[in-house]
């Protein structure tokens, strides 16, 4: 029989009830005030980290700790804030990794652990994408939402960007498509960069196609919000203003040659 429920653990227990609710009905500002009271009761409770008592209610407070923190992920995604993603999931990551004889895993676990590593990637820390990666068990490599974010890396690292763009109708869940709008943009960044130092200009639709825009008026928009030292004249991206080094050499050109194969062939596709 599980022991009586303590006042603080009833309190948090109906206001995670209310969280979802709020959440259900796009109440985001009651969300965000109620996630915030729900993390200063949770220091109430002596079986939380770094201490870890065992108390008779230890199991309960810890399960409802974790699943308030796994919302908490959820909601930065949400509401589309990364520092925030990447503050709850540490504090996550502690459940997960240090709780392990006195829970049972969570449903939740590898659909946010592949998050965060989608998080990396598109943010381009890779070197912190394969630490991560190692600290997982092997079995966590089999499941979906790793292997998605495995493959792309691969892809990301390979230059195929065009796998890349085609990763986004296949997520294995909704709200890896968050991170695979920034990840978009991470590519779409780095072939800027090179197309600065490799060409002197570009014609404005093989701009468009390399730089992956659907349209002309998306490309003028990126360059005008974006790239200020580009400029546009006579239908040709101009890219002179950019130059802070010399030229790039055979590497950058072969880059961007298969880049705008890539767009090609997409565009012929589509």
């Amino acid at each position: 029989m599980p022991p009586p429920m303590d006042r603080e653990l009833e309190e948090a227990n109906c206001k995670f009830a209310w969280l979802k609710l709020a959440c259900a009905e796009d109440e985001l500002d009651s969300c965000a005030t109620l996630l915030s009271e729900l993390k200063v009761l949770l220091t109430k409770f002596p079986s939380m980290p770094p201490s870890f008592e065992r108390t008779p209610n230890a199991v309960a407070e810890l399960r409802l700790a974790r699943a308030i923190y796994e919302f908490a992920v959820i909601f930065s995604i949400r509401v589309k804030d990364q520092d925030a993603f990447e503050r709850n999931f540490f504090q996550l990551k502690v459940f997960y990794m240090d709780t392990r004889g006195i829970l049972p895993p969570s449903p939740e676990e590898y659909r946010i652990l592949g998050l965060n590593l989608m998080r990396l990637l598109a943010e381009n820390r890779v070197a912190e994408f394969h630490t991560e990666l190692e600290l997982l068990p092997p079995r966590a490599l089999d499941h979906p939402c790793i292997k998605y974010a495995v493959e792309l890396e691969q892809s990301f690292m390979e230059g195929t960007y065009n796998r890349l763009t085609n990763g986004r109708q296949a997520v294995p869940h909704e709200t890896y498509l968050y991170f695979m709008d920034l990840l978009a943009e991470t590519i779409r960044d780095e072939i800027a960069d090179c197309s600065g130092q490799a060409y002197d200009h570009l014609p404005v639709d093989d701009a468009r196609k390399m730089l992956m825009f659907s349209s002309e008026q998306k490309l003028l928009e990126y360059i005008s919000e974006i790239q200020h030292e580009w400029e546009v004249q006579n239908h040709s991206v101009l890219f002179h203003m950019a130059k802070v080094q010399p030229r790039v050499g055979i590497q950058a050109h072969q880059m961007i040659k298969r880049s705008l194969c890539y767009a090609r062939e997409l565009e012929r596709v589509v």
